[in-house]
């Protein structure tokens, strides 16, 4: 039973896919391949990777007027999960990502981001003050909004006692002040290395190491934490069910590493079916994969 509430601050996207032998090289056309439709965005994801491990969720974002934008929000509050501070922006189209994957499960995405863009740091700051999270909630920030958003998010968050998650996904971009702002960052490999040739360094990581599962640095030094082993459908989403499942377990006041520890299990249940969110474990399937 949840103790908090998680609130995810970042993007939600329409993501148009097309699953293939391989995915083309720069200037290839690579024919035969499956079409399907998914809700997704970072953010939106890992609210619902949340939502259904048992967290109270909330989501902070935006989306255009229209059909795309009207269908992001329903497929939220159907998870539900609380929309009351995602906005509709009249001007902006709602972020669409379109996906390749390949035979293996390795993927390639282009995003136009839409009114994720447009986010700002008032209305971010607004949102935040109107939830109201405090000690026992966990903020999760993606950095598929503005960095200025996300600094506020992070900032106004601490400032109220809640723990505070930033994904740095996109890594490029981010300062280190930013990043200073979030108490545990969520990289991949690729954005760890992005984050340390910027010179940005953090002192708590999860590092997610897609099928060697993920390492957990602290101060005290590093842990390795294993995937389950399960045959790979679509790696999409994998990290966003990192993200959402890790915040959902501090939510519930359990220790960093346990939490780490469902979190991969969490996402290494997610890959074994395609789409971004199809895949994500409900409570009770997570909790029969580590207690089978």
């Amino acid at each position: 039973m949840t103790t908090g509430r998680v609130i995810v601050v970042g993007s939600v996207n329409i993501d148009l896919v097309v699953t293939g032998r391989t995915l083309p090289a720069p200037g290839e056309t690579v024919i035969g391949g499956r079409f399907a439709q998914h809700h997704g965005g970072k953010g939106g994801n890992q609210a619902v990777a949340a939502a259904r491990l048992g967290a109270t969720t909330s989501f902070v974002g935006a989306v255009g007027d229209d059909d795309f934008g009207r269908s992001a929000r329903a497929a939220l509050e159907a998870q539900r999960i609380d929309v009351s501070e995602l906005r509709t922006l009249p001007d902006q189209a709602t972020g669409v990502a379109l996906i390749l994957v390949d035979a293996h499960g390795e993927n390639s995405i282009a995003v136009a981001s839409g009114a994720n863009g447009a986010v700002t740091p008032e209305q971010v700051a607004a949102s935040v003050a109107a939830l109201a999270p405090g000690p026992g909630d966990v903020v999760l920030v993606g950095h598929e909004i503005p960095t200025v958003a996300v600094a506020e998010a992070l900032r106004a968050a601490g400032e109220r006692g809640a723990t505070t998650i930033l994904n740095p996904a996109p890594a490029s971009g981010l300062d280190a002040e930013t990043v200073a702002l979030a108490e545990l960052v969520t990289p991949n490999e690729g954005e760890l290395a992005t984050l340390h040739q910027a010179g940005v360094r953090a002192e708590r990581l999860l590092v997610s190491l897609g099928s060697e599962g993920a390492d957990l640095r602290t101060p005290d030094g590093s842990v390795r934490i294993p995937a389950l082993p399960v045959e790979a459908v679509d790696t999409v989403g994998a990290g966003d069910t990192v993200n959402g499942a890790l915040a959902a377990a501090l939510a519930t006041g359990l220790p960093l590493e346990a939490a780490a520890r469902r979190a991969v299990a969490a996402a290494s249940l997610a890959v074994t079916k395609p789409g971004a969110r199809e895949g994500m474990p409900t409570l009770d399937a997570l909790e029969a994969a580590l207690h089978p």
